[in-house]
């Protein structure tokens, strides 16, 4: 599907593996908010070019009429499941929004993102 499982296991001889118990996709946005730290630390546009890579299989795989679902299993054909996490709209869209934007629309050196994706000023003190 081109989707990212939820989960993946890493081999001692450096591998990455889905292992069946996290084949699904819950639409997470873990992976693409680490593209956007890694493309605003680096300026490097391969992550740009992954998150849109991850962007596209999410249209293709997780939209179903006018919304998303859940994925079952994303390393074969698609079979939904009837449910759309709230953090989909709330941090994985955010993460593409910000990923997808200039660089620097958010300063992180003033900025820190909470766990709901949420930009708070870092406090710098009296």
């Amino acid at each position: 599907t081109g989707m990212p499982p939820d989960f993946v296991s890493f081999s001692a001889s450096g591998g990455v593996h889905i292992t069946s118990s996290g084949a699904h996709s819950r639409l997470r946005p873990e992976a693409v908010e680490s593209l956007y730290y890694l493309h605003e630390a680096t300026g490097d546009s391969r992550y740009r070019e992954q998150g849109y890579a991850i962007f596209k299989a999410m249209m293709r795989s997780a939209k179903v009429g006018s919304a998303y679902a859940t994925i079952r299993d994303v390393r074969s054909q698609v079979r939904h499941r009837d449910e759309l996490p709230s953090w989909f709209f709330a941090e994985t869209m955010k993460y593409f929004y910000l990923l997808f934007a200039p660089r620097g629309t958010v300063d992180l050196s003033k900025f820190v993102f909470n766990t709901q994706a949420h930009p708070l000023r870092v406090f710098q003190g009296p």
